[in-house]
């Protein structure tokens, strides 16, 4: 387990009981390491800058106890923003028919990187785990969500659209 996925399983009880969702842990640095955690309200509304401050000094508190990062850190709160990263399976499904950057750990019909629309999530096939279709210049592909290395929404007029109207 590394340090990002160590801090979630420390840190997600709290942020679930406040009534948000947990998107991403980062750590960043090794001098003064950067903690970025990304959550959003459980209820669809837009996170406001109260929110990321009543976290912050939520998730403070639990790490002073818990104490995950020997040396001292930089923690950063924030949303997800328009141009999000999909880092949960049921993203994919989410934000099906808008374009993504996804990069896979491990090449996929000879090619790490797919930019294109995203289809959502192809239905599990036996022996088979979650997988993601996206449309690259009119190809469906589908990468496996356990090879996925960092995904996120590209920007586009219709993005801003959808986020607005949220």
């Amino acid at each position: 387990m590394n340090a990002g996925e160590r801090i979630a399983t420390i840190i997600n009880p709290t942020i679930e009981g406040m009534g948000f969702e947990l998107v991403r842990v980062q750590v960043t640095g090794e001098s003064r390491p950067r903690l970025q955690i990304m959550a959003e309200p459980n209820d669809g509304r837009n996170m406001d800058v109260e929110d990321c401050a009543s976290l912050s000094r939520a998730i403070s508190a639990v790490l002073d106890v818990e104490d995950p990062i020997s040396s001292a850190f930089t923690l950063e709160v924030s949303s997800p923003g328009i141009d999000r990263p999909l880092t949960r399976a049921k993203d994919f499904d989410r934000w099906k028919g808008y374009d993504a950057r996804i990069e896979m750990d491990r090449a996929v019909n000879g090619r790490k990187r797919f930019t294109g629309k995203l289809l959502g999530l192809a239905p599990e096939k036996q022996g088979e785990g979650e997988l993601i279709k996206i449309e690259v210049d009119g190809e469906v592909c589908e990468l496996p969500f356990e090879d996925l290395d960092r995904a996120k929404l590209l920007l586009s007029d219709d993005l801003i659209k959808a986020a607005t109207q949220e």
